[in-house]
């Protein structure tokens, strides 16, 4: 289906649609329209910076998937407690 074809598409369902629906799309388009709508601090932007140099220069600490898993089981175990 061409970009043209699912504009008019679209047009009709807007037209016809029920007013639930109409919001939703609306919702969805417009949230799209503006990013995520989050911006990171300065602060977290620096601590991103810092961690991803860490990570490049190779001293930034860095685990598997099993050992992500494994800490992960832990303190939900821990929680559990």
């Amino acid at each position: 289906m061409s970009t043209a074809e699912i504009r008019q598409r679209l047009h009709e369902i807007i037209e016809t649609t029920e007013d639930k629906k109409l919001k939703a799309i609306y919702t969805l388009l417009e949230s799209d329209d503006s990013d995520d709508g989050y911006t990171l601090s300065a602060a977290q932007k620096k601590e991103l910076d810092r961690r991803l140099s860490d990570y490049e220069n190779g001293i930034g600490k860095t685990y598997t998937w099993d050992e992500t898993v494994a800490i992960t089981d832990k303190a939900l175990a821990d929680r559990k407690k």
